[in-house]
């Protein structure tokens, strides 16, 4: 048996889908990747065979840096950053304009060559990025059956009435404005309807007798998997399709001496991180940084593109560095920080930690929402958020109630019962 995985070519999304694969490698299958050239020693150090397939225009092969992307991800970058230094709606407008551009970069060409690999590797599975949307336009027009992996809160894909790129939930700490909202809701419907024209001219030229959808942000795949705890998703009313939730996808890590070192401490500490793009934001990090020294907790900061100088004076008992293992870290910290990203919420809450969440853009606000529902998160608005604001909820996290451990251990157990992997495994032999 063949497992093909194609992803675009950012390692915040590979390395989900190839830990997801290695249940296939276990089970003495073989595994084909088919993704862009940067992350190609995430495959590499998997074991797995790679073919080139870039699905985009920028690439990520750990930490995002604006000067290492073509000069037009590079400009569309810093006015993504701009952007969210204005506020939470101007974000999501500004991620809506660059829509149809970023998510089907050269959608034919990208499709056919999708079609060339699946004839060259004949695989019997497949799992794809759902924002791969030019390889899923080529499957979905060719008819070809796939598990289409949602890296993100469930509302990455559209359900009923909502609209993509416009939270149906928001966290407390963001009250927008109604007019704003239904400003950004009409944005994102023009944006909906020009994608799906994109989507459906592609589609023709691949084949003149494909039938034309709808709204092709809602287009899936007939397995759809959400790399999502279920308890984080029941009880917001949503009807979703068919699927599997797989929880989280926690990947086995080398933990440099140092680290593993600085972990023999068993004092507790919190472990902040804001993914490899919003790691830019150092006026947060340092915000972060002086609530933690305000309290005199242990931390363990990932800095990513923000130079470490920008946190201030740095304790001795810290652990900082640009990069850090984080799934080992979230198994021994007592409290995360994040901007709410896929593999920080999944991996935290997997592991039993609480999170403190500052969401900066599209899914992360909705799901910051879910944790705040669910009481395993406290959400704060980033560019507002004062220092004592962060102590607050750093406090109250560091101190849980019992009603956040309780629905923390379902989540950690249900992970020990059926690791993600698996549940992919299972779900797709299935067919």
């Amino acid at each position: 048996m063949t497992l093909l995985v194609i992803s675009p070519d950012y390692a915040s999304h590979l390395l989900p889908l190839v830990t997801l694969a290695g249940a296939w490698r276990d089970a003495g299958h073989e595994v084909v990747v088919a993704t862009g050239p940067a992350t190609a020693p995430i495959v590499t150090e998997a074991g797995f065979r790679r073919i080139d397939l870039s699905l985009g225009r920028g690439a990520n092969a750990g930490v995002m840096r604006t000067e290492q992307q073509q000069a037009e991800e590079a400009a569309s970058l810093a006015g993504f950053f701009a952007a969210t230094r204005e506020g939470m709606v101007e974000t999501l407008t500004y991620q809506a304009t660059e829509r149809l551009t970023d998510l089907m970069w050269e959608p034919v060409d990208r499709a056919r060559q999708t079609l060339r690999i699946i004839e060259e590797v004949a695989p019997d599975a497949i799992l794809v990025d759902h924002l791969a949307f030019s390889a899923r336009m080529a499957l979905h027009t060719a008819g070809i059956p796939y598990g289409d992996v949602v890296l993100g809160h469930p509302t990455a894909l559209p359900v009923g009435d909502e609209r993509y790129g416009c939270p149906p939930f928001w966290p407390a700490a963001f009250t927008p404005e109604p007019e704003r909202v239904a400003a950004l809701r009409e944005l994102c419907e023009r944006v909906s309807t020009g994608f799906t024209a994109q989507w459906n001219s592609a589609a023709a030229q691949l084949d003149p007798t494909a039938t034309p959808v709808a709204d092709a942000f809602a287009v899936h795949g007939e397995t759809v998997l959400y790399n999502y705890p279920e308890p984080l998703a029941a009880g917001d009313g949503r009807m979703l399709p068919p699927r599997v939730f797989l929880g989280s996808t926690l990947r086995g890590e080398a933990v440099p001496t140092d680290v593993a070192a600085w972990l023999d401490d068993d004092a507790p500490f919190v472990y902040v991180s804001f993914g490899s793009f919003l790691s830019v934001r150092g006026d947060v990090l340092a915000r972060v940084a002086d609530a933690l020294r305000r309290l005199g907790v242990r931390a363990a900061i990932a800095t990513g593109a923000t130079d470490p100088a920008a946190l201030g004076d740095i304790p001795d008992t810290w652990l900082v560095r640009d990069f850090l293992p984080q799934v080992r870290l979230l198994q021994s910290a007592a409290v995360a920080v994040t901007h709410g990203g896929n593999n920080s919420v999944t991996e935290a809450t997997a592991q039993g930690v609480p999170l403190v969440v500052l969401p900066f853009s599209t899914d992360q606000f909705a799901g910051a929402a879910a944790l705040e529902r669910t009481g395993v998160g406290v959400a704060l608005a980033p560019n507002t958020a004062t220092v004592d604001d962060l102590v607050t909820a750093l406090a109250t996290q560091l101190d849980a109630p019992a009603a956040t451990r309780e629905v923390l251990a379902e989540i950690r157990a249900a992970e020990r019962r059926e690791p993600g992997p698996a549940r992919a495994y299972a779900a797709l032999s299935a067919r």
